[in-house]
């Protein structure tokens, strides 16, 4: 998705791709195949850039500190990556900066968890600290009688993937009125734009539906709540797009307030509104941050935007399926992604903008189920 943006800019641009079928790897002509994790490859391929980026944040600390230390430039840096990479080193930092966040604590042991259980009340989520992502790496302890087993099978996936077991990540239970994020994007020069703050709907821990902007939000919250994701990326020296990921809760006063959960550093799902809700999209200005470009206008193309994901299910041939949701409703944008199909997979978006948000909800949800087999007319 951010290759036809660098058509349109006239940027070179090139990937590199876990393997030769891989989405990117199906619409890149530069696209040699390698692993994130092998520095022969990675160094190889960044012999090639003026500037390196990511789309995820899989890449060991250890290589992008050697790339860097060999003149490559890396944007976001790896000293601002780490934030994104490792929950426990992202809670420390915004609990340092004093912005609010939940209530957490690095648990090495039963006795840690159950000391922290007893501190804030249970349930308590408990989490890996790299790696998970879309309710991956993540459990939740709702007895006492639970903690073992919940810390023992978060542990052991902990080992199983790194070889050894560091300390997990144990927060809060937060009481939310529902979810947020803010997208940003920053440049070198210090120059910095935010979209819309936008609400996201989860569905079995993965992100199911996003609407620009966020409903009833009032103007002091989402303030504040931009306020906070522009402090973020001024603070951790971020240069491309970030997204954090909030909740909403109402404290015992009646005042609403935002509480940030989660960090990302590149494009995120919940901007994927912006390729047809926005002037400009989080791809488009993700390449301008990197390259120290002027950012381009963030501002809304329509009074709303809904994204709903369109998740893999048993149908593994969606030609015709999408093509009923194209002729049923040339308002919707449907966006597939070019991967295998699997139960569970994010394997594409559909996009819906117009004057009216219900109408904008349905026709949205309607093409995602169709696409996927959940209905059939």
């Amino acid at each position: 998705m951010t290759h036809p943006a660098a058509v349109a800019l006239g940027v070179g641009f090139r990937v590199l791709a876990e393997s030769s079928t891989s989405s990117a790897a199906l619409v890149v002509p530069d696209c040699p195949v390698g692993e994130c994790s092998d520095p022969q490859a990675v160094s190889a391929f960044a012999a090639g850039c003026d500037v390196m980026t990511f789309d995820h944040e899989h890449v060991p600390q250890a290589l992008l500190q050697s790339l860097e230390g060999a003149g490559t430039v890396v944007r976001p840096g790896s000293r601002a990556l780490l934030h994104a990479q490792d929950k426990l080193r992202m809670r420390s930092e915004l609990t340092a900066a004093g912005i609010a966040c939940p209530r957490w604590r690095a648990v090495r042991d039963l006795a840690e968890l159950e000391e922290f259980g007893r501190e804030v009340g249970l349930p308590v989520v408990l989490k890996t600290p790299r790696g998970g992502y879309d309710g991956r790496g993540v459990v939740f302890v709702n007895k006492a009688d639970e903690a073992r087993d919940r810390f023992d099978r978060l542990r052991a996936e902990v080992r199983d993937r790194s070889g050894h077991a560091d300390a997990l990540l144990a927060e809060e239970m937060i009481e939310f009125d529902r979810e947020l994020a803010v997208l940003v994007a920053r440049s070198p020069s210090g120059q910095a734009a935010a979209w819309p703050v936008v609400q996201t709907v989860q569905a079995d821990g993965m992100c199911s539906e996003v609407v620009a902007p966020a409903p009833d939000l009032p103007v002091a919250l989402a303030g504040q709540a931009t306020r906070t994701a522009l402090r973020l990326a001024a603070h951790l020296d971020v240069v491309g797009v970030l997204a954090v990921e909030m909740f909403q809760v109402t404290g015992p006063d009646g005042a609403r307030s935002v509480l940030v959960n989660e960090l990302a550093m590149r494009p995120h799902n919940s901007g994927h509104w912006t390729i047809d809700g926005a002037v400009t999209s989080q791809f488009e200005q993700h390449l301008r941050a990197v390259l120290d470009l002027p950012l381009g206008s963030t501002r809304a193309r329509a009074p709303w935007t809904v994204m709903v994901n369109v998740v893999g299910g048993d149908r593994p041939d969606l030609y015709r399926s999408y093509l009923h949701v194209m002729a049923r409703d040339p308002g919707v944008k449907v966006h597939l992604y070019g991967k295998e199909v699997r139960p569970g997979r994010k394997i594409g978006h559909v996009t819906v903008c117009g004057e009216d948000l219900r109408d904008c909800r349905d026709r949205a949800r309607h093409a995602a189920d169709f696409i996927t087999g959940v209905i059939d007319s």
